[in-house]
């Protein structure tokens, strides 16, 4: 009798997708589900259009108005007038097609990455397309979450396949209890500034460990968002009792008997004990500090009470620290802690769900932006913005002096208008620092939503723990 192979989680979504192997070596997949936005879609509806064929399932496609919708109150697809022909031209190729669409007065329209959680859209096991880099957010949920680009945007709308090169799984297993003000930001950006932003090449990261455990499936979403950035395909985290909790009635997931047979299947879903990762990290968690960025790419980190590295390393690391240090404008050997900032942005897929605005919110309490201090909070989803005028959040945050905006991707990329000037000092909560992200010549430092909050407060960067 042959003995059965154990699988690691990697293995079993994509055995259970697999659908064949082309010529090149690479396999096709079944693509569950998958959300499409206005920067990338229109282009793929153009030349399916122009080739005269047909979405194959358009009940398993979804449109969302994220990148380009400004952020204003009281918004119209005319007030980001460089987003308009994106947002008509997805509305026109949903409509065309017969995709459901969350367009600007849709009261679940947002970022895709916050909403396809929140609504069941992605579930555990599955695998869930976007033409969107941060598509691995999903791997929170315990799903395959794969970023695609317009042309494979296009294969999959017309055939429900996708053709991926099969990665080598990846185990980091987070060891010890995170303390107070810590959070899944501090623990993504504490790997990126050990491993730096290309070990996970070749990879897809699954995440494990105690330390893991404890962070809600928000959370969870927040640490696999990070994974692109450390070079990996995707990342996720398997599926327990919180995940099935957080999806249960949720309006796209099964429901009656159906939900108890899904749950049933999920819980096949981890690793198998004795199965084979192409390698493994350990990252302990116990006395991590709240992490900030100090240069121009995510591995650039530091704890925030520490000091601006000096130059050193092999040449090419030379240069690289040189160049980033001087476009920051940070001296070697200087406490981050106390640098003077101009902005503050707490939003974007990474951290601008209802658990990170509540955060925010109680750091915030009682207290005013700091003078000379640009401060925003975005929500994720309009869903996120109703739940925290409800709970009455977004009068904590007017009356302390932050812009409160309208859901959609706004400053991460500034695709939408929503930019810094040159030479302002952003403590941002998005994923990327690259050099003007945010702006020509912005200095972008990332944090999670507790540094963030607290650098308002004071107008410099600030370990939240000094004025809890």
């Amino acid at each position: 009798m042959t003995a059965v192979q154990p699988k690691t989680m990697l293995d079993k979504i994509w055995d259970s997708h697999f659908v064949a192997r082309r010529l090149d070596g690479r396999d096709m997949l079944y693509v569950d589900r998958h959300v499409l936005h206005e920067l990338h879609a229109p282009h793929a509806f153009e030349k399916i259009e122009r080739a005269a064929r047909k979405v194959r399932r358009a009940d398993l496609t979804f449109s969302m108005q994220d990148h380009t919708v400004s952020t204003k109150p009281g918004r119209t697809e005319t007030t980001n007038p460089d987003g308009a022909q994106f947002q008509r031209a997805m509305r026109e190729g949903s409509q065309r097609n017969k995709i459901r669409i969350f367009d600007l007065d849709d009261p679940e329209q947002g970022i895709s990455h916050v909403v396809a959680p929140e609504l069941g859209i992605v579930l555990p096991g599955a695998t869930h397309a976007v033409p969107d880099s941060h598509a691995c957010t999903v791997g929170g949920l315990g799903a395959l979450g794969i970023g695609c680009g317009t042309s494979e945007l296009e294969h999959i709308l017309l055939t429900q396949t996708i053709a991926l090169k099969r990665p080598q799984s990846m185990r980091i297993c987070l060891s010890g209890k995170p303390g107070p003000f810590i959070s899944a930001k501090d623990i993504a950006l504490r790997i990126l500034s050990l491993f730096g932003t290309s070990f996970g090449r070749g990879f897809a990261i699954e995440f494990a460990g105690a330390a893991l455990r404890e962070l809600s499936i928000e959370a969870r979403l927040t640490l696999c968002n990070l994974t692109i950035e450390m070079g990996a395909r995707c990342g996720f985290i398997a599926p327990d009792d919180r995940t099935y909790e957080y999806l249960h009635g949720r309006p796209y997931v099964p429901s009656g008997s159906e939900w108890e047979q899904a749950i049933s299947q999920w819980r096949n879903i981890p690793s198998d004990p004795d199965a084979t990762f192409g390698a493994e990290l350990q990252v302990d968690c116990s006395n991590l500090a709240p992490q900030i960025s100090w240069g121009t790419d995510q591995g650039q980190t530091i704890g925030v009470a520490d000091l601006v590295p000096g130059v050193s390393g092999s040449l090419d690391e030379r240069i690289k620290i040189e160049r980033a240090l001087a476009y920051m404008g940070l001296e070697p050997g200087k406490p981050i802690a106390g640098t003077k900032i101009d902005r503050v942005f707490i939003g974007s897929c990474t951290n601008a769900r209802i658990s990170d605005l509540r955060t925010a919110a109680a750091i915030i309490t009682g207290r005013t932006v700091a003078t000379g201090v640009t401060a925003s909070i975005v929500p994720g989803s309009t869903s996120v913005k109703r739940m925290a005028e409800d709970e009455g959040l977004d009068r904590i945050f007017k009356a302390a002096g932050f812009f409160w905006g309208e859901s959609g991707c706004s400053m991460c990329a500034g695709g939408n208008g929503d930019r810094g000037q040159p030479q302002e000092r952003i403590v941002s909560t998005t994923n990327r620092n690259f050099e003007g992200r945010q702006g020509k010549g912005t200095r972008t430092h990332l944090s999670s939503v507790e540094v963030a909050a607290a650098s308002a407060i004071t107008g410099t960067i600030t370990d939240p723990r000094t004025i809890a």
